[in-house]
């Protein structure tokens, strides 16, 4: 009876992604957020899941993380079956990400919302004793805080930051802890021109063994950091493909370029 289980697990890790669903759906009462998505992420692939608003980009973010259990369907992690998974389980398989919704210490600066980032995902994370200045974590914090952009104001408090740069943290905190995976949720909502090509830049920075999915509205921010787009319409998938092939597709124009995206 064991082997069965064990010869699906050795079947899924052979198979080399680093996020695969399976016939993923969920049903609110009578209302399908999600129908029967299937979709596989290589390890380090950056995608980008667009579609308007209600085409299910939230919901699947969620069933992912596990804010959301799927009404039916199977949802895996680097081969490993996370379906069942609290969102605490997942975050320690090394899955993270960021929400439309700040949700920062304001009162903080910004080196020690990272540093707590850090702290809450080690293995000292309940130690009560203060960090040495030699402390690896304070130095994880210093390089996370350096790659997204903030060190000139590191120690000003987050409530003080600018509306961007509260979202280059979220960056910041989401990279904590050294994440396989990341999900970013509209990471450009809200910001100005100068800061998009700043986002931009982060973005394409990131180290190449970190893959992710971001959920974006601006379309040139989106194209410009990922490898492969899937299109989302209905809470189904509506089409597949590379950031150019997306681009110039008629039905993709007409849907959901047409209306005003550049």
């Amino acid at each position: 009876m064991s082997a069965v289980p064990n010869l699906e697990r050795l079947s899924t890790a052979s198979s080399g992604n680093a996020l695969e669903l399976r016939g993923v759906s969920r049903l609110f009462g009578a209302l399908a957020a999600l129908s029967d998505v299937t979709l596989s992420v290589r390890p380090g692939e950056r995608r980008a899941v667009l579609g308007s608003n209600g085409a299910g980009k939230t919901t699947l973010f969620n069933c992912v993380t596990g804010d959301f259990s799927p009404s039916s369907g199977v949802i895996r992690f680097f081969g490993e079956d996370v379906t069942a998974f609290p969102p605490h389980e997942r975050i320690r398989r090394g899955l993270r990400r960021t929400y439309q919704i700040s949700s920062l210490f304001t009162g903080l600066t910004v080196i020690d919302n990272v540093y707590l980032a850090c702290r809450g995902v080690s293995r000292n994370r309940f130690s009560l004793r203060r960090p040495r200045r030699d402390d690896t974590l304070q130095h994880a914090a210093e390089s996370l805080v350096d790659a997204v952009h903030l060190t000139a104001v590191k120690d000003r408090l987050v409530g003080e930051l600018a509306y961007g740069q509260q979202r280059q943290l979220e960056i910041a905190l989401a990279l904590s802890g050294a994440p396989r995976f990341i999900l970013f949720d509209e990471p450009a909502a809200g910001l100005s021109p100068t800061e998009r090509a700043d986002l931009v830049q982060i973005l394409t920075s990131l180290p190449a063994h970190i893959g992710y999915i971001i959920i974006e509205h601006d379309m040139d921010v989106a194209l410009r950091v990922v490898e492969s787009v899937t299109m989302m319409h209905n809470g189904r998938i509506f089409k597949e493909g590379r950031p150019d092939e997306i681009e110039s597709d008629p039905e993709v124009q007409e849907l959901y370029l047409g209306g005003g995206h550049g």
